[in-house]
């Protein structure tokens, strides 16, 4: 995967191109002390929140101000004003219709949305989408490593950072797919929601398959400006396909239920056709959950955690987990066998619930 690839798949990049075939967005260039703001590690203080005045009546109780703390040095964390952003935000938003779906030039914050209110990415001021960018391991990457994965050693292109805001449409995840592109040739298509079991998929999956191939020649194929590449598409309640987003064919996106050795390589590929269907060259693989049995946690799970518990639940800090393994050592010695029972089967149940989810850090959302 090439530096320039990351480049085109960026949303300012493409939505022009295909305007006509998505959901209505507006795009706001990111100003450099919103994005200083994004990337700080301090207290998550969350500006742009516009809360009503509150008027206490004369004494009750509400009236009394109360003094936590006798220290005369405490100070009041206040986050920081953006009013010409904020104005521009909240006139998009407006123009969307007052709800809409935030994300930077690649990725949105979907490792983030346990932390919000309504559990969702709805947003509807810019309070709301700071607190999910600042809580984004996503959303960091985007603005910290975005080249990553490539594997050529040309130099960082310059890059322009922008707030994506998209017309909020409550989207039935089981009605989401991502298609897999390989020399402009659609090769695959895989449930986007792969964690689930959805009985309309397997029962119209041709049909499905079908009305995919027909919007990526009409409208993808030869239009993009790369030969490989990744593509979301949603298909409504009427069977017609949404584009959603671009991305690059390569690691740093999720491959679902293939594997990128597959896709790269064309291997096993050719086997998942039956006879008597289209030739290899113009119909695509297409894979879903088939079963209640295989039904997963979510990806997401893991973001809820702190990373130092991921970490040690992973092993990929090794340091860490020797100290914890140390300190669950000396704990057994001096609690009662089963307290020390309990701990562990805790270790091996976050294990087994952080494993995927440690590996989708460097994975695009």
């Amino acid at each position: 995967m090439k530096k320039e690839q990351v480049v085109h798949c960026q949303f300012s990049v493409w939505y022009p191109l295909f305007r006509a075939v998505t959901i209505r967005s507006v795009i706001l260039p990111l100003p450099e002390n919103v994005k200083e703001y994004l990337l700080d590690d301090g207290t998550l203080v969350v500006s742009g929140r516009e809360d009503p005045p509150s008027h206490a009546q004369e004494g009750s109780d509400d009236a009394e101000e109360i003094q936590w703390s006798d220290d005369e040095n405490t100070t009041t964390l206040k986050a920081p004003e953006f009013p010409e952003f904020t104005a521009k935000v909240q006139e998009a938003i407006s123009s969307l219709g007052g709800s809409v779906f935030p994300k930077l030039n690649w990725s949105a914050p979907r490792d983030a949305y346990w932390i919000a209110m309504n559990s969702s990415l709805k947003c509807k001021a810019l309070s709301d989408i700071f607190l999910l960018f600042k809580s984004s391991d996503f959303i960091t990457r985007d603005l910290t490593q975005p080249f990553i994965h490539c594997t050529d050693d040309s130099p960082d292109p310059s890059l322009d950072y922008e707030l994506v805001l998209r017309k909020w449409c409550e989207l039935i995840p089981g009605a989401e797919f991502r298609c897999f592109v390989k020399e402009n040739k659609l090769i695959g298509i895989s449930q986007r929601d792969y964690t689930q079991y959805y009985d309309h998929i397997s029962k119209q999956h041709e049909e499905i398959c079908r009305s995919i191939q027909e919007f990526f020649k009409k409208h993808i194929q030869y239009k993009f400006l790369d030969e490989d590449f990744v593509f979301d598409v949603y298909r409504d309640s009427r069977g017609k396909i949404w584009l959603i987003d671009f991305n690059p064919f390569g690691e740093v996106t999720d491959s679902l239920l293939f594997t990128w050795e597959e896709l790269t390589s064309g291997k096993n590929l050719k086997g998942d056709q039956g006879e008597g269907e289209a030739t290899e060259q113009d119909y695509p693989v297409f894979r879903c959950t088939n079963s209640k049995v295989t039904v997963q946690p979510s990806p997401y799970l893991s973001y809820r955690l702190p990373k130092d518990f991921v970490d040690l639940s992973t092993g990929e800090d090794v340091h860490k987990l020797i100290d914890f393994l140390k300190l669950v050592k000396q704990t057994q010695l001096y609690l009662p066998f089963h307290t020390g029972e309990m701990l562990q089967s805790q270790m091996d149940f976050s294990k087994g619930h952080a494993r995927d989810g440690g590996q989708l850090r460097t994975q695009k959302a």
